[in-house]
């Protein structure tokens, strides 16, 4: 079998893995990277962030043209057609174009790309089988594996009628009405892609809110505006099995009636794809919910071999991936590399967008730490009004007694942009009273942020 060496071998060609490959070969090291797909970018790229978002612009479109949103701005518009093909073909443009330009990326900065699956066979080896068959010496090793869709008991997945996010991304035609197990991120987004499409969308969760780990008060005030657009939400809710019955997708729920539809989206949150990556070779055994133990600087307990990623602990973000990719290779390379675990943004895409980075609420309330609070809403700038996106607010939590930052959470119109300003003041130490008086440029949305900081004081100009 024919055998080539490198400085490092990263194994996943997603987010954190294709990421720490490029910043590897600008350090000077000899890079590969292993992956079974035939195209780059991980779930993340194929099947997952990027298509999402794709669907969510065009029905965001969609819902703009064949309603009454554009008739207040003085357009009318008649005779629209939705054409589905044509949604899912623009889609898989963009997929294909991104995936390209990983390509290119890696033959730019020669990394060797091989495509089958990667499994250690010991201490600095590893074995490629698929397309690409030969073994990989690696004076280091970077896993990278990613996650993929969890299942519930009782629920069979049959990759058509019943099936998973993959499968929602690529709905032949838009079902009359669909069923979305799970009230986090994905199984919001998607059931406003398909709800916009024309689906009557019924939302069941476990838990008696949506967005779990989300700050509550935001969670609850995008639910009102989510059920205000048409999403029916059935909060407290086990689901004990799913299946078709003549012709029907049916979703048994404990103790009540079932949640009837067309198809049914299972959103219930991600595993790491930790198996199979011979991990027994080099004597690392998975955590209880299958992540890969690691130490400082992403290091497991066999010399040589990291992870990173959704296969590690934390959040699984591909942004998250990313950035520990790159602090794990830096580290390698000698450079102080590292990640503020606590000042990683999140952002669901619905509409409103709802995002957040840093402590909410409720954790600084059990923490039994002194806070100060400040809210500002949207509706009061004169941009949201000038948009017509008059719903949300912005929520700034600070040290009552050093004015610190500590948490920033968001619900309004293009808050997965204004997040990254709430981000940098917390990664550069900023108190409320900092972000309260730095200029902000009129009329913007960030002006919403501007305010929030001010309220912490009780200074705001405009509330």
């Amino acid at each position: 079998m024919e055998r080539k060496a490198y400085d490092l071998v990263v194994v996943g060609a997603g987010p954190g893995g294709y990421v720490a490959a490029i910043r590897a070969a600008q350090l000077g090291m000899s890079a590969a990277c292993v992956d079974e797909h035939e195209r780059l970018g991980g779930t993340c790229l194929r099947v997952g962030c990027i298509p999402t978002k794709a669907l969510l612009e065009s029905s965001a479109r969609w819902e703009e043209v064949s309603g009454k949103r554009l008739a207040e701005h003085g357009i009318k518009v008649g005779g629209a057609e939705l054409d589905l093909h044509a949604l899912h073909k623009r889609k898989n443009g963009i997929v294909a174009g991104l995936t390209s330009g990983i390509a290119a990326l890696f033959k730019k900065n020669r990394i060797d790309r091989f495509q089958g699956r990667g499994r250690l066979a010991g201490a600095g080896l590893l074995r490629v089988e698929g397309r690409d068959t030969l073994e990989l010496q690696a004076k280091h090793v970077l896993l990278a594996p990613g996650s993929h869709s969890a299942s519930l008991p009782g629920v069979a997945l049959d990759g058509d009628r019943i099936g998973t996010s993959t499968e929602a991304l690529s709905y032949p035609e838009v079902p009359r009405r669909l069923v979305v197990v799970g009230a986090g991120f994905i199984g919001l987004e998607l059931g406003t892609v398909w709800r916009r499409l024309g689906s009557q969308v019924t939302v069941v969760e476990y838990l008696d809110r949506i967005l779990p780990g989300t700050d509550l008060e935001i969670a609850r005030e995008a639910q009102k505006l989510l059920r205000r657009q048409g999403l029916e939400f059935r909060l407290g809710c086990r689901v004990r099995g799913a299946g078709v019955e003549h012709g029907e997708c049916v979703v048994e729920i404990e103790g009540q009636e079932p949640a009837r539809g067309d198809r049914v989206l299972v959103a219930v949150g991600r595993k790491p794809a930790t198996a199979d990556l011979g991990l027994e070779t080099i004597n690392v055994t998975l955590d209880e919910k299958g992540r890969i133990p690691i130490a400082d600087g992403y290091a497991t307990s066999a010399a040589g071999v990291f992870a990173i990623g959704d296969a590690v602990r934390g959040p699984q973000l591909a942004h998250k991936a990313s950035e520990e990719g790159v602090a794990c290779v830096e580290r390698l390379a000698g450079l102080p590399g590292r990640v503020d675990k606590d000042v990683i943004p999140g952002v669901c895409y619905t509409e409103p967008e709802i995002a957040s980075v840093g402590r909410t609420e409720e954790a600084l309330v059990e923490a039994g730490v002194e806070f100060g609070k400040g809210v500002f809403h949207f509706r009061a700038t004169p941009r949201a009004r000038c948009l017509g996106a008059l719903d949300g607010r912005v929520k700034i939590l600070a040290d009552a007694k050093t004015g610190r930052l500590l948490g920033v959470h968001m619900l309004g119109p293009h808050v997965g942009e204004l997040i990254a300003e709430a981000a940098a003041a917390m990664a550069l130490h900023a108190t409320a009273e900092d972000l309260g008086r730095l200029c902000h440029a009129h009329p913007t949305l960030a002006e919403a942020v501007k305010e929030a900081a001010l309220d912490v004081a009780r200074r705001a100009i405009h509330a």
